[in-house]
């Protein structure tokens, strides 16, 4: 983890045109779902705190460019589509007051706190409806319009939802925008007819062969509505929110046709595909930018053809570093690199 000021240059966005304010953490101590707590991919999830995010604002020239000084929130994600489909808690938890209702494991994740904690004096939520408030209040005062952005990745892509649903709550006059990549469902009909009166605008990304995006309801959810005739609305089933932007792997001539479903939801593979779509039914974009070498980063998706390493992506050295005495080590982290919450809240 680096300060937040060098995150977007160490992932090679340095010309992103967004500065990152505030970093977001978020725990589950007591109603952590199953899934994520034998994940095999554990060491990305403490019951403690959870760097699960970060928040950043458009800079004066982009802010010129796009016509509104935009503000954006993206949400991490986690875990992989066989841990979603086996503990899926399949419990909906009540949400604000017209029967909207919610995955009860994300409704956890994004609201819990504890006093014991460092970084988790506060919940998430409430970190990211503190610094929109900063960032909103402040930007107005200078006559600035200003718009919300929030996206996020599996996990995060059902965070995103409740973000965007508080956010409208607070700021009902601030224009927001949501894309997902990879979500699952997260809520009821009613949560769904809630945002849409809210009038946020909401795109969903997803993959024909990703199992999660499918989940929970693979079997009872929105597709019932057709028989509301005869059944009444049923509020207990899972629904999708927004648009949808259906991607398949097939379109891509780079990609294995052999199917990954773990690979498939990694983020570097929908990437890919959204870099190469122009239609539905039009073959992939022969002047897609993307480099498709990212795909194998952290996968096996590319053709053997073009001869890229899979999973390729390692740090230098697992991080060690010979030192004057010839021995390896593992170097000291910059100060300003470790995270602290008092800084956090200074900041804030």
């Amino acid at each position: 983890m680096y300060n937040s000021h060098k995150l977007f240059d160490k992932l090679g966005l340095s010309k992103s045109r967004y500065k990152v304010t505030k970093y977001i953490y978020a725990m589950s101590h007591i109603d952590m779902p199953q899934w994520l707590e034998r994940s095999r991919l554990t060491y990305t999830w403490s019951k403690d705190s959870n760097w699960i995010g970060f928040m950043a604002v458009s800079d004066d020239e982009e802010s010129r460019r796009i016509g509104r000084r935009d503000i954006v929130v993206s949400w991490r994600g986690t875990v992989t589509p066989s841990e979603w489909y086996e503990n899926m808690q399949k419990k909906l938890e009540p949400i604000g007051y017209k029967g909207s209702k919610m995955e009860h494991g994300f409704l956890s994740i994004y609201t819990c706190k504890s006093d014991s904690t460092r970084y988790n004096k506060s919940s998430a939520s409430e970190q990211v409806m503190k610094e929109l408030k900063t960032l909103v209040d402040f930007y107005k005062t200078k006559g600035e319009e200003v718009s919300l952005t929030i996206t996020g990745h599996s996990l995060g892509g059902a965070l995103y939802l409740l973000n965007a649903y508080e956010s409208s709550t607070n700021f009902p006059i601030l224009l927001i925008s949501v894309i997902s990549f990879a979500s699952p469902r997260v809520g009821n009909i009613a949560f769904r007819y809630e945002l849409y009166q809210m009038g946020i605008k909401i795109l969903r990304v997803t993959v024909k062969q990703d199992l999660v995006p499918q989940m929970p309801g693979i079997v009872l959810n929105e597709s019932l509505q057709k028989f509301n005739d005869f059944t009444g609305t049923l509020e207990w089933i899972y629904t999708h929110v927004g648009a949808e932007l259906k991607l398949d792997v097939r379109s891509s001539p780079y990609l294995k046709r052999r199917f990954n479903f773990i690979e498939i939801h990694m983020l570097e593979t929908y990437l890919h595909l959204v870099d190469g779509f122009v239609s539905t039914g039009s073959t992939f974009r022969s002047n897609a930018k993307r480099d498709v070498t990212l795909v194998n980063k952290g996968s096996d998706m590319i053709i053997d053809e073009l001869r890229i390493p899979t999973y390729w992506y390692q740090l230098a050295h697992k991080r060690l570093e010979r030192n004057s005495y010839g021995r390896w080590e593992r170097p000291k982290r910059d100060p300003e690199d470790i995270p602290s919450p008092i800084r956090e809240e200074h900041k804030s």
